[in-house]
């Protein structure tokens, strides 16, 4: 009973709140909310294109040659393969999720993670990602990738079967039921459309102006973004985010405590990242 009322607690008082604040949205993912998914942040009523900045950080941690932590003479002085011309809204929204991570997310995580025993998380991201199937598979369409679009029918179909509606993964044994993630981001950038300008949206999080574009796409393929009221659907989606960050508490902190620049590390790393994925 004890675990229930923080877990009512957390989303009734803490998460409309942080949800509301420049919405009228979501995931416009990682880019997505702070930290998604993901900000799957995994991150959404609607999934932003491209890495989310919680899969840039991730990245970045894992990064051996020090691109990420560079100094800013350093960095600037490198081929930035994007236009930052409005640097400064977007290193003010940088700080704004900065602390919205510190204050909000963060706290909400934390106490997540200790009502909610590691089985159970574990289960509702793979349900969550399991409901993003639409996005993944107009992403595989559009870039003509048949055998990963059958991939992706075929690990829907067997998740949502076998895996009782996507809370287990009983794919991941097959790899040819695991293709790469992609999105219509994605798809942009594969047929050839530049990004853009950088952009650093509140709550999503690091994007350019095609992906963007391309997660308004992504949203109106998200099954959450049909959920009403709107406020069921912010609910749940707040859910994603909140059970997604619980696996990462920590990696942002470390991240910024390695860079030197974090917010030109950051910048870096979602054009990287997002140039790789349009590769792959």
């Amino acid at each position: 009973m004890k675990r229930l009322l923080v877990i009512y607690a957390l989303f009734a008082l803490v998460l409309p709140n942080t949800w509301s604040m420049g919405f009228a949205q979501e995931s416009a993912s990682s880019g997505s909310p702070i930290y998604a998914g993901t900000l799957s942040l995994e991150n959404e009523g609607i999934k932003a294109s491209g890495p989310t900045q919680e899969q840039v950080v991730e990245a970045s941690l894992d990064d051996d040659d020090e691109d990420f932590f560079m100094l800013d003479e350093d960095i600037e002085a490198e081929a930035i393969e994007v236009a930052d011309p409005i640097y400064y809204f977007n290193k003010g929204m940088y700080h704004f999720n900065d602390k919205l991570y510190f204050w909000l997310l963060k706290p909400a995580a934390k106490g997540y993670k200790w009502a909610m025993p590691e089985p159970a998380r574990r289960g509702v991201r793979n349900f969550f990602y399991n409901l993003g199937f639409p996005i993944r598979l107009v992403g595989c369409l559009l870039q003509g990738k048949g055998k990963a679009a059958g991939g992706e029918c075929g690990r829907f179909l067997m998740n949502t079967t076998v895996g009782v509606l996507g809370f287990g993964n009983p794919a991941k044994k097959y790899p040819s039921l695991n293709p790469n993630e992609e999105d219509m981001g994605q798809a942009f950038g594969r047929w050839g459309i530049g990004n853009g300008f950088y952009v650093v949206w509140p709550v999503f999080g690091p994007s350019t102006a095609r992906d963007t574009v391309g997660m308004v796409g992504d949203f109106f393929l998200h099954p959450v973004s049909y959920v009403e009221p709107t406020a069921a659907s912010i609910g749940i989606k707040s859910l994603d985010t909140v059970n997604s960050t619980s696996f990462r508490i920590g990696d942002y902190e470390a991240f910024k405590d390695a860079a030197i620049a974090p917010y030109v590390a950051m910048r870096n790393g979602y054009i990287q990242a997002r140039k790789k994925q349009v590769k792959e």
